[in-house]
């Protein structure tokens, strides 16, 4: 069977793009899944923007100065595509630049006008959003005729949005329920929205746990005999420099086993260091991460024994028996709102952000940020998406200073990302100079003196509240908006989404 061409797809997403109705792109994309046979995979993938190669090390200044005239036939398939971007993804070394340009210069040559422009948006990431994937994982089930909560399941347990498409196409509703967990393949973690208070959290759920929220790097371990293998939030594999998790996780009593946990710098006294040595350390492979202590919260498998459906309570009572306390996150049930407000408390006097309100008779919700854990912190803060970047004056001439920061849209018939408003306060000269070279290196175009750039950069907000405004299409706005930290370790469609904010503005 021959592959699948690029130009309906292309086709597709200019019609995805021309409405606004989330039925009609449902439809539109269940129509190019059936169309794209056994390159359904790919197809998906590209649809929601996120194509399996992770990192293609191409900006924006190389697209622009590529001078190649536009194919006038349509020849292009999706397997080509496919191809060029593992020749960009895994070209490096010197004259890896060089590889990269000849690469795109005969993609694009085999391109019409119309792939060209759906190119440039894939090969920059400019099309990676939550929102899309999200319609995609509706178009999946659409397509292949089987309920949206079991392909929905199965993204989440096989972490890959094309494999999933794949199957539910070829195998139906029999293939999809197949997918389980699996010992050393990651899975999507469960998130948590976010309260205004412990009282409101506990006063909603009755009796809940009220746990730590530590300020380190989300961490999820997979044990098998001796074999370790420790993921971030994003899935990525960061076992080389995790030495002192896998020597726990080896010292466990227990031969095969997941757990969610977050990793910790501590110092001398037992207070968390800064988040960003945290990060540092995480982030240095040189040195190996040595000097980050594991706790864990959560267990989602035992020996062969599946616990993502089973209640909080259940996990926690497995987790006690497996963990040592030293390492797992202190926690305690409560039913008395005040008691909550006890433990934040504590948490507080031991340096660490806040806690996270659980309820006990909830299911492990991989990929999902749902009600059933609310985390709280007592100053307000955001993971927002940077948008565009302005040029700085004064004191701040040659930086790039104010940011626009953008929450995910999560409104009826929107996608992407919604601005909110812009900050400049909370940077030292330090963070300037950082955000400078970066989102020069994230820039698609420029508005006089506004940089826009790809919406891949999170960044966490400290804000006093929330307030209605004309000035942003959501809506609102933020108030007092200044930068706690860029967050390195989230990617976009974590980023807060427009309700939560809103929900921010109203005390729910």
């Amino acid at each position: 069977m021959s592959s699948a061409l690029l130009a309906p797809l292309v086709a597709a997403s200019d019609r995805l793009g021309a409405t606004s109705s989330r039925n009609e792109k449902v439809a539109i994309i269940a129509e190019a899944l059936r169309g794209a046979g056994e390159d359904v995979r790919l197809a998906a993938t590209y649809l929601a923007g996120d194509p399996p190669q992770d990192r293609l090390e191409v900006g924006w200044a190389t697209i622009r100065d590529l001078d190649v005239a536009p194919a006038t036939t349509p020849t292009l398939s999706l397997v080509d595509v496919d191809a060029a971007l593992e020749a960009l993804a895994t070209a490096g070394g010197t004259g890896s630049r060089g590889v990269r340009v000849g690469v795109l210069t005969d993609l694009y040559a085999a391109a019409t006008v119309a792939e060209q422009s759906f190119l440039n948006h894939l090969v920059l990431g400019e099309m990676r959003q939550g929102a899309l994937a999200g319609l995609v994982v509706k178009g999946i089930a659409a397509a292949a005729q089987v309920p949206e909560t079991v392909v929905r399941r199965a993204v989440m347990l096989a972490a890959d949005l094309g494999e999933v498409a794949s199957l539910a196409m070829t195998g139906g509703r029999a293939a999809l329920e197949a997918v389980g967990l699996v010992l050393g393949r990651g899975v999507q973690p469960m998130l948590a929205a976010t309260s205004p208070s412990v009282a409101a959290a506990v006063e909603d759920m009755g009796t809940a746990v009220v746990e730590w929220k530590l300020d380190g790097a989300r961490i999820q371990v997979h044990k098998d005999g001796s074999d370790v293998v420790v993921y971030t939030r994003n899935l990525n594999d960061v076992t080389a420099r995790s030495p002192d998790t896998v020597a726990v996780a080896q010292a466990l009593e227990v031969e095969r086993v997941i757990l969610d946990g977050e990793v910790l710098a501590v110092g001398a006294d037992d207070r968390p260091v800064a988040f960003q040595d945290t990060m540092s350390t995480f982030s240095n492979i040189a040195g190996g991460g040595s000097g980050l202590t594991p706790f864990f919260f959560d267990v989602l498998h035992v020996d062969g024994e599946d616990l993502l459906d089973a209640p909080l309570t259940e996990r926690r009572a497995r987790l006690a028996e497996l963990v040592d306390e030293r390492n797992r996150i202190p926690s305690a049930v409560v039913s008395d709102p005040e008691e909550g407000e006890g433990v934040l408390a504590d948490a507080l006097e031991h340096g660490h952000e806040g806690v996270v309100v659980k309820a006990l008779d909830a299911p492990y919700a991989a990929g999902r940020r749902g009600k059933a854990w609310r985390k709280v912190k007592p100053v307000r803060t955001l993971d927002l998406v940077v948008l565009a970047v302005e040029w700085g004056s004064g004191r701040r001439r040659g930086w790039l200073s104010n940011i626009h920061l953008g929450a995910v849209d999560d409104r009826p018939g929107h996608e992407g990302f919604v601005m909110l408003g812009k900050t400049f306060k909370g940077m030292t000269d330090e963070v300037l100079a950082w955000q400078t070279e970066r989102f020069l290196s994230l820039e698609t175009h420029r508005d006089g003196h506004v940089v826009h750039v790809r919406p891949e950069q999170v960044v966490e907000i400290a804000l006093d509240g929330i307030q209605t405004s004309r000035r942003y299409p959501g809506g609102i706005a933020l108030r007092f908006a200044r930068v706690v930290r860029y967050r390195d370790d989230k990617d976009p469609d974590q980023a807060d989404a427009l309700s939560t904010v809103r929900a921010l503005g109203s005390g729910g």
